[in-house]
C-alpha cells in the first residue's frame, strides 16, 4: 500500500508528492524542546533583563525623561483649579496647620517639653509628607502606565524614580514655605541652614530606594495600595513627627531600651531630627548632651514634670541635660547608611522583575 498523508484540508497525497512537498517547504522542525530550537538558529528571548551595567546605562540617558516628565506633572497637577500653582503652597501650609490645630492647641500635653512647637511639627509634617506621598505614589505607578509600557521598550525603573523626582520637586516648594514659617518663630539664619541640603538629599536617595521597592510590590500585589495606607499612618506615628523621640527616650529608656531603640533608629526619624536640628536652633540647645548631664533634671523631663518655679519655656530645654545615646550622636553616619541600603535593596528588588512588568 502506498504511503499517503494529508495535504490541503479533505486531499490526500501519496508519498512522490510528499516529496515535493517537503523540498518546498523545507526541512522539518528539530525534535527537543524550544529552547534548542531557539540555540540552532541564534534566536532571543525579546523581552530579555539586561545585565545591571547596561541597565544602569540605559537609566542615565533616560535622566532628560524623567526630570522633563516629572516637571510637566507637577504643571498639570493643578491647572484646573481656580487657584492654580499656588496649590503647591497651600497644600503644605493647611496640612501642618490641621495637625498644629490638633496637637499644638487642642492636645497640648504632646506639645508640653518641645521648644518652638509649630516649627518642630511643621519640618516634621514637610519632611515625613515628601516620603510618604512618594511610597503611596510609586506603589501604583506600574499598574497606571500600562499603556506606556506595552507600547515602548525602555528602563521601567524610569518610572516609579521620576515620580520621585515629582514628589522632590514638591517637597522643595515645602522648603520655601517652612523657611518663612521656621523665621516667623523667630529662629535665626545660620550656617547650620546649609546642613538641610545634604540631608535632604540623603532623603531623596532613600525614597528612590523605597519608591523602587514599592512600585514592584504595588505592581505584583493587588492589595498591597489598600493597605499602604494604614502601613503610612503607622509609620507617621513611630517617627516623632508630632511628638518628641527624645522625650520616650529619657522616660523609658531604663525599662524598654529595644523599643527607644528601634524609634531612634527609625530612618523617617532619623531624616527629620536631621532637617529639624540644620534650620532650628532651639533642636540643637535642647539635643541630648547639649548641656553637662543633670539626672534630676533628665528624668523631670522625659516624665514631663517641671518642678515649681520653672517656666514651660524653661523646661522645654531641660533635655539637653540627657546623656546622648549612640544613634543620636552618629545621626548622619544613620542617614548615609540607610539611604544607601535602601537603593541598593530596591534598585536590585526591581531590577529582578523587569521583564515582567506589563504582562498580564
Amino acid at each position: 500500500m502506498r504511503s499517503a498523508r494529508i495535504g490541503s484540508p479533505g486531499q490526500l497525497i501519496n508519498g512522490a508528492d510528499a516529496q515535493v512537498a517537503d523540498q518546498q517547504t523545507g526541512p522539518a522542525e528539530p525534535d527537543g524542546s524550544l529552547a534548542a530550537l531557539a540555540a540552532q538558529y541564534g534566536l532571543r528571548p525579546s523581552a530579555q533583563r539586561p545585565s545591571l551595567g547596561s541597565y544602569l546605562t540605559e537609566l542615565a540617558r533616560r535622566w532628560s525623561f524623567i526630570m522633563g516628565f516629572a516637571t510637566a506633572r507637577n504643571i498639570a497637577m493643578y491647572t484646573e483649579a481656580k487657584l492654580g500653582q499656588l496649590w503647591q503652597i497651600l497644600a503644605p501650609v493647611l496640612n501642618a496647620g490641621v495637625y498644629f490645630l490638633i496637637f499644638g492647641v487642642i492636645i497640648k500635653a504632646v506639645s508640653r517639653g518641645v521648644p518652638d512647637y509649630l516649627a518642630f511639627l511643621v519640618t516634621g509634617v514637610f519632611v515625613f509628607s515628601f516620603t510618604q506621598r512618594t511610597f503611596i505614589s510609586t506603589s501604583k505607578v506600574i499598574t497606571d502606565s500600562l499603556p506606556l509600557i506595552r507600547a515602548l521598550q525602555f528602563p521601567r525603573a524610569s518610572l516609579p524614580l521620576a515620580y520621585v523626582m515629582i514628589e522632590l520637586q514638591q517637597m522643595l516648594i515645602s522648603m520655601i514655605v517652612l523657611f518663612g514659617l521656621v523665621l516667623i518663630q523667630g529662629e535665626p539664619v545660620t550656617w547650620y541652614w546649609l546642613l538641610s541640603v545634604p540631608a535632604l538629599v540623603l532623603l531623596t536617595v532613600f525614597n528612590a530606594g523605597i519608591g523602587l521597592f514599592a512600585a514592584r510590590t504595588g505592581a505584583r500585589v493587588n492589595d498591597f495600595a489598600q493597605l499602604l495606607p494604614f502601613l503610612m499612618r503607622t509609620w507617621l506615628y513611630v517617627s516623632g513627627v508630632i511628638y518628641s523621640v527624645q522625650q520616650f527616650v529619657a522616660a523609658h529608656s531604663a525599662h524598654y531600651g529595644w523599643a527607644t531603640t528601634l524609634l531612634q533608629a527609625n530612618p523617617a526619624a532619623i531624616y527629620i531630627t536631621l532637617v529639624r536640628n540644620s534650620l532650628l536652633a532651639s533642636q540643637r540647645a535642647s539635643a541630648f548632651g547639649a548641656r553637662p548631664y543633670d539626672y534630676a533634671r533628665c528624668l523631670a523631663w522625659g516624665q514631663g514634670h517641671p518642678p515649681p518655679g520653672v517656666t514651660p519655656s524653661q523646661f522645654a530645654y531641660w533635655s539637653a541635660y540627657c546623656h546622648p545615646t549612640f544613634i543620636s550622636s552618629h545621626l548622619w553616619q544613620f542617614g548615609v547608611g540607610w539611604a544607601v541600603v535602601a537603593l541598593l535593596i530596591g534598585f536590585w528588588f526591581f531590577w529582578r522583575k523587569e521583564v515582567f512588568y506589563g504582562r498580564g
